[in-house]
C-alpha cells in the first residue's frame, strides 16, 4: 500500500521548480525555454500554452479555430491577429470585429487614452472609450458607413447579384475590397480563411446590414454557416482552437466540436472569473464535461490579458 502511495507522490512530484536564467540579447524563445518549468503562475501556463499551440501547429491533421472578441481589435493586438491569421483554418468572431477593423483600415484614427477619466466630459467632446482606448466618433462610425455603401452598392450594381449572403461571405467580400494589408479581414481573405460571425448584427455593422435592408432585397443566412461549422466538426478527425476572451465567439467553437467528441487541442485566454458561472469565466476543464474538450486533449487556461500575453506567446512560435 505504501509503495502505491509512494507512487503517486512521486508522480505529483516529477517537476521541480527551475529559476530563470536571464541575459542580455535573449531571444523570446530563448526566454520561453527557460521559462518551461518556472511554476510561476499565469507564467507556467502561458508556457504550456505555447507547447499545446507548437503541438497544434504540427499537427497537420488538426483544423484549427482563431477566435476573439472585438474590444482587442481596437489595439495594436489587431496586428498580431492579422499576421496569425494565416496559421488557422477558421475564424469565429464578434460584429465589433468587422467594425473595428473596418474603421482601422479606412483611416479612423485610434488612441491610446486612460481607464481613469470623465467619461461625461468624452461624451461631451464626442470621444468614445473602450477601455483605455480613445475614439472619435467620426473616426469611428463614419469610415464603416462610407465602407459599407462602396462595397455593398458595387455588389448590388453587378447584374443577376445574389441577394442572400452568409455573415462569411460578406466577410470575404469585404477582405477582398479592403486596401489595407494590416487588416484582419483583408489577411483572412487572402489566405482563404472564412470569418464567421454569428453575432453579425450586433455592432455598427450590423445596423447598416438592417438598413441596407430596408430599401434593398437582401437576406442575410445565419443558418448556412452554421451547417458549415456542423461540417468542420464531422468532416475532421482532429480540431483546435486558440480562443481568446469568453462569449459567443468562444462558444461556437466548443459547441460544434462536442458533436465530434470534443477539441484535440485548446488553449484558453480569459481575464474573467469563474464564479458567476459565466461561459467567458469557464475553465476548459468545465467543457470536457460537455464533451466539448476531450478528456484526453491537451488543453490549458491562461489568465491574464491577452493584449500583453499574445505578443509573446506569437513570438515564441514564429506565428508572425
Amino acid at each position: 500500500m505504501r509503495s502505491k502511495n509512494d507512487s503517486v507522490r512521486n508522480r505529483l512530484l516529477s517537476r521541480p521548480v527551475r529559476d530563470i536564467k536571464m541575459k542580455k540579447g535573449m531571444r523570446v524563445s530563448e526566454l520561453i525555454s527557460a521559462m518551461g518549468d518556472v511554476g510561476g503562475f499565469t507564467a507556467q501556463h502561458m508556457v504550456d500554452g505555447i507547447d499545446i499551440m507548437k503541438r497544434m501547429r504540427e499537427d497537420k491533421e488538426s483544423f484549427d479555430f482563431l477566435s476573439f472578441p472585438a474590444d482587442i481589435v481596437s489595439t495594436g493586438l489587431r496586428g498580431a491577429l492579422a499576421g496569425a491569421v494565416k496559421y488557422f483554418d477558421a475564424i469565429i468572431t464578434t460584429c465589433g470585429t468587422l467594425d473595428h477593423d473596418i474603421a482601422r483600415a479606412e483611416g479612423g484614427k485610434y488612441t491610446v487614452g486612460t481607464f481613469n477619466v470623465d467619461d461625461a466630459m468624452l461624451h461631451q467632446h464626442h470621444i468614445y472609450r473602450l477601455g483605455n482606448i480613445f475614439m472619435e466618433d467620426e473616426e469611428y462610425g463614419m469610415p464603416i458607413e462610407r465602407k459599407f455603401k462602396e462595397v455593398m452598392d458595387e455588389l448590388y450594381s453587378t447584374k443577376g447579384h445574389k441577394t442572400e449572403y452568409t455573415p462569411s461571405e460578406i466577410a470575404f467580400e469585404f477582405g477582398k475590397r479592403i486596401k489595407d494589408e494590416g487588416s484582419i479581414l483583408r489577411q483572412a481573405y487572402l489566405h482563404n480563411v472564412k470569418v464567421y460571425i454569428p453575432g453579425i448584427v450586433d455592432g455598427a455593422f450590423g445596423t447598416q446590414l438592417t438598413l441596407f435592408s430596408q430599401d434593398h432585397d437582401f437576406k442575410l443566412n445565419l443558418l448556412k454557416d452554421e451547417i458549415e461549422l456542423s461540417n468542420i466538426s464531422f468532416d475532421n478527425k482532429r480540431t483546435g482552437a486558440l480562443m481568446i476572451g469568453g462569449g459567443i465567439s468562444k462558444h461556437h467553437v466548443i459547441w460544434w466540436n462536442q458533436f465530434k467528441g470534443g477539441l484535440d487541442y485548446a488553449v484558453y485566454i480569459t481575464t474573467a472569473s469563474q464564479f458567476d458561472g459565466s461561459l467567458s469565466g469557464a475553465r476548459l476543464t468545465e467543457a470536457v464535461s460537455w464533451g466539448k474538450v476531450k478528456e484526453g486533449a491537451r488543453y490549458t487556461t491562461i489568465d491574464g490579458d491577452a493584449t500583453a500575453l499574445l505578443p509573446i506567446m506569437f513570438a515564441a512560435i514564429d506565428m508572425v
